[in-house]
Parts: C-alpha cells; sequence; structure tokens
C-alpha cells in the first residue's frame, strides 16, 4: 500500500495514533508544493488535510491533488466546527469530512468506506486479535495501540501462533514451521522466544501465550469448551 498524504507536517497527534493503529502507512507534506515533488511512483493512496489554522493553505494543498488529469481521491478533510463555511462551492476539492476532535472510530470508518468506494488505497493485510494487530506488509505489530519492538524471529513465531489462534503446537512443530527444517536449535529456542513474548506483551495480555502441559503452545483460547 501506498502512503497517505498528511497535511500539515507535523500531523496531530490523535491522527497519527489512529493512522499507526489501523495499518495506514503516511507521509506528512507542510506545503502544496511537497505534495507533487514527494509523491511514490505509484501516486498517494489518498489524503488526509486538516484545515486547522491556516485554511488556504491547506485548500492549496486539496488543490495540487485535484486539479490535475487524474485527481487524487480519496480526500478526506478534517475541520474545526466553527469553521464549516469554509466548505461552501469547495465540493469539488474533497470527498468527505469530519470534525474535529477526531473521534478514533468515526475516522476510521470514514476512511474504510472512502478506500471502498473509490477503490484505492486499501487497507493492508492485517491479522488482529483483541488488542494485538500485526500488519502482515511492514512485518510491524502493536497491542493496544503500543508498538511492539521484536525481533524477526519473534515477529514470526507471533504471527505464525496469531494466524493459527486455538491451535496447539509442540515446541518440534514450532522449531520446523516457523524456523524451518534446516534449523538445528533445540526446543529450548522456542521456550526463550515465547518468554521474550510475554514480556514485551506486558502482564496484562503476556497470557494470550498459553502453555499446554507435556504438549507445547497455544495462542487465544481453545476452540473447545473447558
Amino acid at each position: 500500500m501506498e502512503p497517505l498524504l498528511i497535511y500539515p507536517d507535523p500531523p496531530a497527534a490523535d491522527l497519527v495514533l489512529v493512522l499507526d493503529r489501523a495499518g495506514y502507512p503516511w507521509k506528512a507534506v507542510s506545503v502544496a508544493e511537497q505534495a507533487t515533488k514527494s509523491e511514490p511512483d505509484d501516486g498517494w493512496a489518498g489524503a488526509i488535510v486538516h484545515t486547522g489554522v491556516r485554511a488556504e493553505d491547506a485548500f492549496a494543498v486539496c488543490r495540487a491533488v485535484r486539479k490535475r488529469d487524474v485527481p487524487l481521491e480519496p480526500l478526506l478533510l478534517i475541520v474545526e466546527p466553527a469553521a464549516l463555511d469554509q466548505l461552501e462551492l469547495r465540493d469539488d476539492l474533497f470527498d468527505d469530512f469530519v470534525l474535529a476532535p477526531l473521534r478514533a472510530d468515526e475516522l476510521e470508518a470514514r476512511l474504510k468506506h472512502l478506500f471502498w468506494r473509490t477503490g484505492r488505497g486499501l487497507r493492508p493485510e492485517l491479522v488482529e486479535h483483541g488488542p494485538l494487530v500485526l500488519n502482515l506488509e511492514t512485518y510491524q505489530a502493536s497491542i493496544g495501540g503500543r508498538p511492539l519492538d521484536l525481533t524477526y524471529m519473534e515477529y514470526e513465531l507471533l504471527r505464525f501462533l496469531a494466524t493459527h489462534s486455538g491451535k496447539v503446537f509442540t515446541r518440534e512443530t514450532l522449531l520446523s514451521r516457523v524456523w524451518g527444517y534446516e534449523y538445528y536449535g533445540g526446543a529450548r529456542t522456542v521456550d526463550v522466544h515465547v518468554r521474550r513474548l510475554r514480556a514485551k506483551l506486558g502482564e496484562e495480555h503476556a497470557n494470550l501465550i498459553s502453555t499446554v502441559r507435556s504438549v507445547g503452545y497455544r495462542f487465544g483460547q481453545s476452540r473447545w469448551p473447558g
């Protein structure tokens, strides 16, 4: 997925939190000229423009990406309630708008709808289990909106377990499926990585990976009632 164009730079912290938690890549610009100069080879996935205190600069960014042979879409505006009159006669510069202060659930719902409607900027492939989110494109993970600093193998182990939620795997199976058949490490390798994952998930979420006595490990709850 190509990044979303965001204005202004730096963007509001609440917007960044929503985008990062939902797995949308983005790049912020501070002037209209950067909207063109910084555009990726495959184009922007869409744009989110906050009119804020510099409304004319914000609408200049909108014009830079809409008044061209192939207008950029979708384009979502963030507008202060007291500035709604700024939208009059500018319908051609945006596809939808939300009011500030942002509500995370509303913003994400609007983005999903716009991307579905236009067929552009589709959401990256994610694995979600409660508060845990894994971005399969960027190899990033977060828990409750908090980024997890994982090594490559920690991420791979977590990804494998999370995509097979409820199933129990022996240490030997995990070694062959995650590390590969040519890996010669022992079962202790799995135990060490599970212990590190639990520590990074934090005490509140460490029980996402449970130990099944005399068998191995399971992510999430069993598919069968206890």
